[in-house]
């Protein structure tokens, strides 16, 4: 009964408005995550399961999943969570160069 989570846990699908988007994958410190970038937005996901006392330092791994993946810039303060304080998935606007 457990082993259809964990491979649920293990698929990343992005939010309805974010379907289509390009994706990227990217693991740092060992956590994965998938980031689908659409325009100046991004949905990050965080796949795999955490123990709480392991979440803390997801929030910041987010964002430079966002960053060293897309190219682009988080714009400061714009993660958010539908469910807040969740580390399981996020929303950033993006400031990218046109350059």
């Amino acid at each position: 009964m457990i082993l259809p989570l964990f491979l649920l846990a293990a698929c990343a699908s992005p939010a309805p408005q974010f379907i289509g988007a390009q994706r990227h994958d990217i693991t740092l410190d060992g956590i994965r995550f998938a980031v689908f970038q659409k325009a100046t937005e991004a949905e990050v996901i965080r796949l795999g399961y955490l123990t709480r006392s392991q979440r803390a330092p997801v929030p910041e791994l987010m964002v430079a999943a966002v960053e060293r993946t897309t190219g682009c810039r988080v714009i400061p303060n714009s993660l958010r969570s539908r469910i807040p304080g969740d580390t399981g998935e996020a929303r950033v606007a993006l400031r990218c160069d046109s350059g």
